[in-house]
């Protein structure tokens, strides 16, 4: 289990008649997914988040997880580049976010916490003013906007207006908008949230096939069963501070990931004094 600690990782015989031997080249390390370091940031006198360092591997399914207000959303806002942090750095597969950010953000879907979206427009013409923006290619986009409705079931609903939507289409509709110009990480910020259980699996499906074709998913969420179902890697931030970070097998630890987490967070409420809260 990779442990929470920021800074740079670690990096013959005699002859007769020496010749000089190739030196030895270390294979070339993977640029991670998402890349972070020491990100910090207060509002007031809250330290929201306490110097989070963080490498998501390219192709991972990784979880971030940890209770409401432990600094997630936080987190990923700083690290895509829709909240400048105090202190630290975020690199999105070697690009700065902070000093390159149209590069950063072409490389990047983003599905953010209480979605807020241009609900006066269809869910066909908010998807496609989504690759528009991003200068894709009319006739692209009108393709790609076709597939991504009727993979998440919202065909039927293509001319309905967004703010008619149900909170679990307007969440399936805001990650259509997320996919379209098929970015190589994605980041959902509780992303199941008010989403039924056939379209979550609709989604998880979708995000399956992303990362078996290459993608990177991040994905924050404090329901620890579906992360330890979708996810191969975990994070687990409390109190805006990474407690531990690896595959899901190396921080479970032997335990399921709740009670795992639960043991790191720690926080269980006592429950003596409540003798009286019996039917029988």
């Amino acid at each position: 289990m990779t442990e929470p600690q920021p800074g740079p990782h670690p990096a013959a015989g005699r002859q007769d008649h020496p010749v000089p031997a190739p030196l030895a080249v270390p294979a070339p390390l993977a640029v991670p997914a998402l890349s972070i370091r020491g990100l910090a940031k207060r509002f007031g006198g809250k330290i929201a988040v306490d110097g989070i360092s963080l490498d998501v591997p390219a192709g991972s399914f990784y979880g971030i997880v940890g209770p409401n207000g432990a600094g997630k959303t936080t987190t990923l806002s700083m690290a895509t580049g829709l909240l400048r942090p105090d202190f630290g750095t975020a690199l999105v597969h070697g690009t700065d976010v902070w000093t390159r950010p149209l590069e950063a953000k072409k490389l990047m879907g983003i599905l953010t916490d209480g979605v807020r979206l241009f609900d006066r427009l269809t869910g066909e013409q908010l998807v496609s003013y989504a690759g528009l923006l991003r200068g894709m290619d009319k006739d692209v986009v009108s393709a790609r906007v076709a597939e991504l409705l009727a993979a998440f079931d919202l065909s039927a609903d293509a001319g309905t207006l967004v703010v008619d939507y149900s909170a679990g289409m307007t969440k399936k509709i805001a990650l259509a908008s997320a996919l379209i110009h098929a970015p190589r990480l994605l980041v959902l910020d509780e992303p199941f949230e008010s989403v039924d259980p056939v379209s979550a699996a609709n989604i998880r499906d979708i995000l399956d096939r992303y990362v078996a074709s290459g993608g990177t998913v991040i994905v924050s969420s404090h329901v620890m069963d579906l992360v330890q179902r979708m996810c191969d890697h975990v994070a687990v931030v409390a109190a805006g501070r990474l407690l531990a970070a690896g595959t899901v097998e190396e921080v479970r630890a032997g335990a399921s990931l709740e009670d795992r987490f639960v043991q790191l967070v720690g926080g269980r409420s006592q429950t003596e004094g409540l003798e009286w809260l019996r039917t029988f």
